[in-house]
């Protein structure tokens, strides 16, 4: 199943450094900053940023798994980190993240 068909569950164990970079491939444009996956979604104005974030609130919601984000005219950074597996990277992040680029695909897909 890929990963953005799964669904984030409670006490997601953190991944070691060695699954995490092997699951990577999984989710292009995103990297490791710390103890965070992140990525910075670009876009041709606010409008289109906020629509962006709009849906991704739908489905952070739906995931109950949230992220720091950071807004700005034309990007939006999405860092995820699960704080019940010690404040690191888990299979949730992973999960959250490749949803979150089907959602850029999809809005990108109508510009």
């Amino acid at each position: 199943m890929k990963l953005a068909e799964q669904h984030c569950h409670e006490g997601a164990p953190a991944m070691t450094p060695e699954d995490i970079l092997a699951s990577l491939a999984q989710v292009p444009g995103w990297g490791v900053e710390g103890h965070h996956l992140a990525s910075v979604f670009s876009f041709r104005n606010f409008h289109e940023t906020i629509a962006f974030v709009d849906a991704l609130a739908a489905m952070i919601h739906e995931q109950d798994h949230h992220p720091v984000l950071t807004v700005s005219f034309k990007h939006c950074k999405v860092s995820y980190t699960t704080h019940s597996a010690g404040n690191t990277i888990s299979t949730n992040d992973f999960i959250s993240a490749a949803r979150a680029n089907a959602i850029y695909a999809t809005t990108q897909a109508g510009a």
